[in-house]
């Protein structure tokens, strides 16, 4: 049998990180960089989540035997101190073993005092709720880098976002204006331009007539003169950008509300409001999906083909995973923002969902250290839940979830949302 040095394990590590890079590499040649970035976040979100249970149980003096990337065959694994890490071919998440979570569990006497069932009560709730509180801590993070580094949109506010290309028009009227993407609408026609609205009703009913366009540049306000095109007479892409029997002005602006970011000391506690309504959000939704109404909505549109084309805009839909990255993919290939917001609200919806009382959830492990200690007759004689009395419960509990996974899955793949960002 040959022995494993410290640097073969590197070395080994080193090339699992190359191949890895490689198979990235020509995914986002051939598919974009979107779904490798998403598939990356989601990797990365799973791993946190356990680390929250890895660094707990380290820093209550539990064991930890094994902190693994994924789950099949091994890829590469090593041991330091007690612990072996390791990479698994199926990157769908990953897993910390702490010896002892259950009574039955057969431990050395030496250890037994490592165990998760030796622990106090206190540090038990800490390890188990580890990995959900991981989730909010990323959900506010990634609420602050958006509102710091992204900003929020600022309705009455509306900025030139790009300009449409026109068939046979080498520029369009608002470029041969003189207009800039970037510039702010201040006023069209001496209206002032407080919303999106606003701002397309002042151009479409004024077709061939010229008018007064006030924008804000750089600091320094600016008067153009524009006048806008009647769109029946203009193409786009083949089809002409209006119909009907009146004329309808168009300039070959992409309109959109500005975009302002915010100071890294205010959106703290602006963060904290966002995640704590999404957290009320998503606490709706969890209740919403196990609900009759909703089981019973699923179940027709898996028997009934037109029910579930009619629920392809209803994104409010229960989704699987494969759905969840779908429209994150989506998300990242409009904009970072929206993106960020998929992301803040799949991680307060599985830290939520992993606090649901019943095993194998860590909100089971949970609820069963709370009965054990309210039960403990003694100091030194804990009460010892016997597990096996739930099996009946967690087997229907876990039938349920892979019958709601199966359900979701088909409609994603069958029958898929509508990208809600065109």
């Amino acid at each position: 049998m040959t022995k494993t040095t410290p640097n073969d394990s590197w070395t080994s590590l080193l090339g699992l990180l190359l191949g890895l890079a490689v198979v990235v590499t020509a995914l986002g040649t051939l598919v974009g960089w979107a779904l490798p970035l998403v598939f990356g976040c989601v990797v990365v979100i799973v791993m946190l989540h356990e680390f929250g249970h890895y660094i707990t149980a380290k820093r209550s003096g539990m064991l930890v035997t094994d902190f693994f990337v994924g789950f099949g065959p091994v890829l590469w694994s090593a041991t330091f101190g007690d612990t072996r890490y390791g990479v698994r071919a199926l990157l769908l998440g990953g897993y910390v073993k702490v010896p002892g979570m259950t009574w039955g569990e057969p431990m050395a006497p030496a250890l037994e005092a490592r165990t998760y069932r030796s622990a106090s009560f206190p540090r038990k709730v800490i390890f188990a709720s580890a990995g959900s509180f991981m989730h909010i801590l990323i959900a506010l993070t990634l609420a602050w880098a958006s509102l710091v580094f992204v900003g929020v949109p600022h309705p009455k506010q509306i900025v030139i976002g790009g300009f449409e290309v026109w068939q046979g028009y080498p520029t369009n009227v608002a470029q041969q204006a003189g207009l800039h993407v970037g510039d702010r609408l201040l006023s069209i026609d001496h209206v002032p331009i407080t919303s999106l609205d606003r701002a397309i009703a002042a151009i479409r009913t004024h077709a061939s007539v010229s008018l007064p366009v006030v924008v804000s540049r750089q600091g320094r306000e600016l008067t153009l003169q524009v006048t806008p095109v009647d769109g029946r007479t203009l193409r786009v892409g083949g089809q002409p950008l209006a119909t009907g029997n009146a004329p309808q002005g168009f300039i070959g602006v992409q309109l959109q509300p500005a975009i302002a970011g915010t100071g890294w000391a205010s959106a703290i506690p602006q963060s904290f409001t966002t995640v704590a309504r999404t957290i009320a959000q998503s606490a709706s939704a969890l209740v919403h999906v196990f609900s009759p109404s909703s089981v019973s909505s699923l179940a027709h549109q898996l028997t009934s083909p037109a029910a579930a084309n009619a629920q392809r805009n209803q994104v409010t839909r229960p989704m699987s995973i494969v759905g969840v990255v779908r429209i994150a993919d989506q998300a990242a290939t409009s904009n970072i923002a929206a993106l960020l917001l998929i992301l803040v609200n799949l991680n307060i919806f599985i830290g939520l969902f992993n606090m649901v009382p019943m095993l194998p959830l860590d909100g089971g492990y949970v609820a069963i250290a709370t009965y054990e200690r309210l039960r403990r007759r003694s100091r030194t004689e804990p009460y010892k839940a016997d597990i096996n009395k739930l099996a009946p419960v967690v087997y229907t509990f876990v039938a349920a979830l892979g019958l709601l996974f199966l359900s979701t899955l088909y409609l994603d793949v069958v029958h898929p949302l509508a990208n809600p960002f065109h």
